[in-house]
């Protein structure tokens, strides 16, 4: 336990660990099967403490509709002694699911009959409605700010439950637009991963604007030497948010379908070889809005490229 004012209950950052583990089957083939006893331990933590931690208040581990009731909770370092933090149910249902989509010979039927099981027991994301527009909520209640994070975005990024290509993606831009601590929180500062945000929702003009924020000239002998921000220089955090959001400005996967040039300025010519998925690589130069070249490996995932407009 963390009895600290912004590490109180904050634990979902063992699942982006569990995200890129699993990651490296999805996009480079590798065998993961050393790393799911590490998974597996993680999702037992969060099933196992707020079950305990509800029979400590009352006579039932489960809420009515038989869901964890993950409370205390934080939802990032900035919504404390929260009631189902939106990035913790975001983490648990994104590595949940990527397990019981690895390959069947991964985990024994028991296995994949308990991961399924605890999959049934997340909770939904909260909702909110903001200015008339049906936003995601950064928990279903907290009791107090504490930093200057933007959780409620993070079903877009780390945990891709919402993006270009996807389903009820308008919710999530109302979220990025009319959320009001979003927008006060909102910079290209930092480990800020607004850039990344906008690039995810298709948002070109933002990400464009925040993105080269973040990768300007620090203004030191070292360019990249960034900072301080909310830390201290060297601060390369904003080159890792930069280069994440550069990136996910070219190319957005949603499994198998490949997005080209989703948040894309026009006028902005380009050409860049990076990874998908499935051990695929796509390469383009892009000129005057117009992919010029294309190539796609292998060639038979050629068919599964989207190209923005």
């Amino acid at each position: 336990m963390e009895y600290n004012a912004w590490l109180e209950y904050e634990w979902d950052t063992v699942l982006e660990f569990c995200l890129m583990m699993l990651e490296t089957e999805r996009y480079a083939g590798q065998d993961v099967a050393g790393y799911l006893p590490f998974v597996q331990s993680c999702l037992t933590f969060f099933d196992e403490h707020y079950q305990y931690l509800a029979r400590q208040r009352g006579a039932k581990a489960l809420d009515g509709e038989g869901h964890l009731v993950l409370y205390p909770g934080s939802g990032a370092e900035t919504y404390k002694m929260a009631n189902n933090s939106t990035a913790t149910i975001a983490g648990l249902r994104t590595v949940l699911t990527r397990l019981l989509a690895l390959p069947p010979a991964y985990g024994t039927p028991a296995q994949r009959q308990q991961w399924a099981a605890m999959l049934a027991r997340i909770p939904a994301l909260s909702l909110r409605e903001v200015q008339g527009h049906a936003t995601i909520a950064p928990a279903k209640s907290w009791e107090r700010i504490n930093n200057v994070e933007s959780p409620q975005l993070y079903p877009v990024f780390p945990w891709g439950i919402y993006g270009v290509g996807q389903r009820d993606l308008a919710t999530a831009i109302n979220t990025y637009r009319y959320d009001t601590d979003v927008q006060k929180f909102r910079s290209h500062v930092g480990w800020k991963q607004h850039n990344i945000f906008a690039a995810r929702l298709g948002l070109t003009d933002e990400a464009a604007e925040l993105t080269v924020g973040k990768l300007k000239d620090s203004g030191r002998r070292f360019p990249a030497f960034w900072g301080p921000g909310y830390d201290w220089a060297p601060d390369h955090n904003w080159g890792g948010s930069g280069m994440i959001g550069l990136q996910e400005m070219l190319l957005q996967t949603d499994d198998q379908k490949i997005y080209l040039l989703p948040a894309w300025p026009k006028t902005w010519d380009v050409h860049f070889k990076l990874h998908a998925p499935y051990q695929t690589t796509v390469e383009a130069t892009v000129r005057n809005g117009k992919v010029q070249e294309l190539k796609v490996l292998p060639e038979s995932r050629r068919k599964d490229v989207v190209v923005m407009d």
